[in-house]
């Protein structure tokens, strides 16, 4: 189990335990209720990073891996308990890979609140201008990365392929949930029961990766 861990997988560094509690270096009340959900069978206590007040740090990384090592060293630092950021975002062939890492910013207004119905309104647009010919597929991307005090770090990622629906369906998800549909499935994220969606989506696959890598 994650709580267990003492050593990290790059170059058998040894490190401090993940558990017994761990800081989800995040803001979003659905992500980190997602991630506690994954992390509940291992016995971790989760505390988000506005629990304890941390702020949010500017993403300026060029990958998710980049900014999701940024925000867990930032949590690490300033909490003095181990961290686990994510920095996951939508990459729709259609429009080259974009929002990607700027999946959450294509929800912002100009004071900074998210609507996540106008960012999901705009990448359908963009798809349509783009042209039938360009299709509709997509994949979701996670990246996670768990950082120690100590200085030591370690980044997975993960993904999940489909394609992308019009109109929005579902109101379990959140993000850009309610307009994508796995390979393999007709219900949207958003549509799906949790634990079906904790099973396959891109969290999950970096999540695997991550207890594989180091458990």
């Amino acid at each position: 189990m994650l709580r267990h861990l003492c050593r990290a997988a790059q170059g058998g560094r040894q490190v401090k335990a993940i558990g017994p509690k761990l800081v989800i270096a995040t803001h979003n009340a659905g992500k980190l209720r997602e991630i506690r959900e994954l992390l509940s069978p291992h016995g971790i206590e989760c505390v988000g990073a506005a629990e304890l007040d941390l702020p949010e740090p500017e993403e300026t990384g060029n990958t998710f891996i980049d900014n999701a090592e940024l925000k867990a060293r930032e949590a690490a630092d300033l909490s003095g308990l181990p961290a686990l950021a994510d920095d996951s975002g939508l990459s729709v062939d259609a429009l080259h890979g974009m929002p990607g890492i700027f999946s959450a910013r294509w929800a912002e207004d100009a004071d900074g609140n998210r609507d996540f119905r106008r960012a999901m309104e705009r990448v359908w647009h963009e798809v349509e201008a783009a042209g039938e010919e360009a299709g509709h597929d997509a994949h979701f991307v996670c990246a996670l990365s768990v950082a120690w005090p100590d200085g030591s770090i370690e980044s997975f990622e993960g993904k999940v392929h489909g394609t992308l629906v019009w109109p929005p369906r579902g109101e379990r998800g959140f993000g850009y949930d309610p307009m994508f549909v796995a390979n393999g499935m007709d219900q949207t994220f958003a549509e799906i029961d949790p634990d079906q969606k904790h099973a396959i989506s891109h969290r999950a696959d970096a999540f695997k990766k991550l207890v594989a890598a180091l458990g």
